[in-house]
């Protein structure tokens, strides 16, 4: 493999920004089909792959999810085209025969081990999530990744009946850059890291 241009690379991380206003353009469902097309070939350990989301885009689905949402994120995310809700599938386990075919053993590593399967579901999840907004970013699309809503009320309207809890939210569209905050600080290659 090659490095990505410079161009590339800003479009993914240096340029892209947390947007929280949206401009009034849908997003087509081949799109979000073409978003998944991405994201299914990124690494997940023992390729569980335990990420579920739902692409929350009509307004009756709208509604229901406005009903969960913390008041400071309320109005980005109704107005933003569509909102992805990450979940994390903790039957996940039940799918390593088809994602896993190499190793039989597989399930067991986490059938009846509640501890391994929440690290597992959760890390990978948001692992995926993360994945995402880097695939999403390179489709010509800009997010907004959240917490700040009610999982509870989430999971119960959009996973009842499943193995699936939700984990975080990430809006999705082509955002308004008026309405972006100044870029905040990082931390440097020093405080953050460690050559060993």
């Amino acid at each position: 493999m090659s490095a990505l241009d410079t161009h590339a690379l800003a479009q993914l991380f240096g340029a892209a920004r947390t947007h929280n206003v949206w401009q009034d353009r849908p997003i087509s469902d081949e799109l979000l089909h073409a978003l998944y097309e991405q994201v299914k070939w990124a690494p997940t350990s023992a390729n569980c792959s335990p990420a579920r989301f739902v692409f929350v885009k009509s307004p009756e689905a709208k509604a229901k999810l406005d009903a969960a949402m913390d008041a400071g994120n309320r109005e980005k995310t109704f107005k933003a085209p569509v909102t992805v809700i990450v979940g994390a599938d903790y039957a996940f386990y039940e799918k390593l025969p088809q994602l896993f075919p190499h190793q039989p053993a597989a399930r067991s590593w986490f059938e009846g081990k509640p501890a391994a399967i929440e690290a597992a579901a959760f890390r990978n999840s948001s692992l995926q999530g993360a994945y995402l907004i880097l695939a999403a970013r390179a489709l010509g699309l800009d997010c907004g990744p959240m917490s700040g809503f009610n999982q509870q009320l989430v999971n119960e309207t959009f996973f009842a009946g499943t193995a699936v809890k939700a984990n975080f939210l990430i809006n999705l569209g082509y955002g308004d850059p008026a309405g972006v905050f100044p870029r905040s600080p990082r931390l440097s290659f020093d405080e953050a890291c460690s050559v060993v």
